[in-house]
């Protein structure tokens, strides 16, 4: 009889997606999710392959968790995710605590692996599709709070960008049927939700045809809007070289769309910009911001850096502090250029800037975002700013947090406020990453 599965899930959001589609298969065969590692029969570790630290990490949890298989062999352990599909052979001939591994175009497949593993065998199933999408799964959700969640609208990237794993370990870009995903909000909504992320490595390219109909992803995004004003709808991830007018024109003209959009730049140089495949230059990408604060002047931007790409000089760093000051990012994301194998970097250029070279580049552009942030939230105490209340916060019981459509985090009084509600709050001052705040009554609108 099927027993208990136990999921860690590592990276993005689209992995948190991915547990949720694998908790369901598994459910559906009559295995009941634990959040308890111990009692579990079943240990699943779903993995992310983008930098190497994070592959160091689930090699390092799997030797912490090796004592539970040692107390009892009967217990299954199973990589699942982008780090199986990119290191398969190393994990089972290396690692004698794996069981079972799958990639993630596999997880309908996971039953059969798990059958598999229980009568001795070693389990594997890697190979990516081409159609597989789970639209006809209804994920379940683990998320805590019960207000925000996830919904995948693609899968993998088409995009071959010099630096990236993702193409290789999740293979081509499809679309999901935009009839699946709108159900899908429609449940969350009947199950009390009030915010759902769309999900795709670029969702900009989604793309549907049927019956000589296209759907495209302004079409999606405005059909999820309409479902219910009390819906707040966000997305990730853009994509600079196609992010349209049209989409900002469709963000703009509902409230219900969040007003941020989370902008990808990597580099502030266009020689680094080609290097690294990314199809656009940075006076395009300063166009596109450019059409962002046009159109949607209240938009918040955020983004990723990359620190010591190869051949980076000192001129092309500077390009990239200079673009972050001249966008004004409210946040970022900020790497040293990790060398992934396998990827166009890997076999054609030279990781060529020294370590501590990338250090003080990464920790210029730490420290300038930080400068960066802080503006971003002083601009907005004395304000009053609409949140979602998410949950409590994360240092007492008496405040609650949530998030305003900009994306930026506040925390507040509870005073009777409940997760889900919309609450009203003068930002009374800040730190660099929060807004601090008190709830304040609605004013009725003048007649």
């Amino acid at each position: 009889m099927p027993g208990k599965v136990y999921i860690e899930t590592y990276g993005c959001q689209m992995n948190v997606a991915d547990s949720e589609v694998v908790v369901s298969v598994l459910s559906k065969q009559g295995y009941e999710h634990t959040n308890d590692i111990n009692e579990a029969e079943i240990i699943l570790l779903n993995t992310c392959s983008i930098r190497e630290n994070a592959e160091q990490r689930i090699w390092g949890r799997l030797k912490a968790i090796t004592h539970l298989k040692r107390k009892d062999p009967r217990k299954k352990i199973g990589l699942i995710g982008c780090m199986a599909e990119r290191l398969k052979e190393k994990v089972l001939e290396n690692e004698r605590v794996v069981d079972l591994v799958a990639g993630p175009d596999a997880y309908r497949d996971l039953p059969f692996l798990i059958s598999e593993a229980e009568s001795g065998h070693k389990a594997v199933n890697v190979l990516l599709s081409r159609e597989e999408t789970y639209a006809d799964i209804s994920p379940v959700r683990m998320d805590r709070n019960g207000v925000t969640s996830f919904v995948s609208i693609m899968r993998g990237c088409n995009n071959m960008c010099a630096y990236c794993v993702v193409p290789y370990v999740r293979g081509a870009e499809r679309s999901r049927d935009p009839e699946s995903v709108l159900n899908e909000v429609r449940d969350l909504i009947a199950e009390g939700y009030r915010e759902v992320t769309l999900l795709g490595q670029n969702v900009d390219s989604y793309s549907w045809q049927k019956n000589g109909l296209d759907t495209y992803f302004p079409d999606l995004l405005e059909r999820v809007a309409l479902i219910d004003p009390l819906l707040r709808v966000r997305f990730s991830t853009s994509h600079p070289k196609d992010i349209s007018d049209r989409l900002l024109e469709t963000i703009s003209g509902y409230k219900n769309i969040c007003k941020h959009i989370h902008l990808p730049a990597q580099s502030g140089s266009s020689r680094i910009l080609k290097l690294m495949n990314r199809e656009y230059t940075r006076e395009w990408y300063m166009d596109r911001v450019d059409a962002i604060r046009t159109i949607i002047p209240d938009c918040s931007i955020s983004t990723d850096l990359i620190a010591g790409f190869c051949t980076e000089t000192e001129e092309d760093h500077n390009a990239t502090l200079s673009i972050m000051e001249w966008a004004g990012y409210d946040f970022a994301y900020m790497f040293a250029y990790n060398e992934r194998p396998g990827t166009k970097a890997a076999r054609k250029y030279m990781d060529d800037v020294p370590p501590e070279v990338k250090k003080r580049r990464l920790n210029e552009i730490i420290a300038l975002q930080n400068k960066l942030s802080a503006r971003s939230k002083k601009q907005d105490v004395g304000k009053v700013v609409e949140v979602l209340a998410e949950d409590f916060s994360k240092r007492s019981k008496e405040h609650m947090s949530g998030r305003t459509s900009q994306n930026k985090v506040v925390v507040f009084p509870a005073e009777g406020i409940n997760r889900g509600d919309y609450v009203n709050v003068h930002i009374e001052r800040c730190t660099p990453a929060t807004l601090i705040g008190k709830a304040v009554p609605v004013l009725p609108l003048d007649i």
